[in-house]
């Protein structure tokens, strides 16, 4: 049997100019059950919306079920939250400041001597064993020997 009409068609629908009725035409076409073998690629193409539309239709219920799952209340959990579940985020921030000043006091107990308290004036107290630096320094000497002079000028 010749096809040539159909294959004409087939040879409109790829350029797109086909018009509705043609196309209809071609899905009638293909929805036969025997089709040559040289079309026969193309069945799937024109029966998938028929067979889709048959597979992809919703029941009579589905309104009902739908509208039912709208409805529906969602049952509140209500928590009850205690005075210490509230305040245990400032429990942990005094556990944090408490540790950290424990562990400043330990290190500062460490770097001074256990005998004495670390305190500016114990360091000054120490006596130092041989001759001073700063005895031996002569810029100081020659600031307060130059100054002097000049002192008595301005009088």
């Amino acid at each position: 049997m010749d096809y040539k009409y159909i294959e004409q068609l087939l040879e409109r629908y790829w350029n797109c100019e086909t018009s509705l009725e043609e196309e209809q035409i071609l899905r009638t076409f293909f929805s036969q059950k025997e089709v040559p073998v040289s079309l026969l690629a193309y069945k799937d193409l024109f029966c998938y919306e028929q067979e889709e539309k048959a597979a992809d239709t919703l029941g009579d219920d589905f309104d009902a079920r739908m509208t039912a799952l709208v409805n529906e209340p969602e049952p509140v959990k209500a928590r009850t939250v205690s005075m210490a579940q509230r305040f245990m985020p400032l429990f942990k921030a005094a556990a944090v400041v408490a540790i950290i000043l424990t562990l400043g006091n330990a290190t500062q107990v460490a770097f001074t001597d256990g005998d004495r308290p670390a305190t500016s004036a114990s360091y000054m107290q120490k006596a130092h064993e041989g001759p001073s630096v700063a005895m031996g320094d002569t810029a100081t000497a020659d600031s307060v020997k130059t100054s002097e002079p000049a002192v008595s000028a301005m009088k």
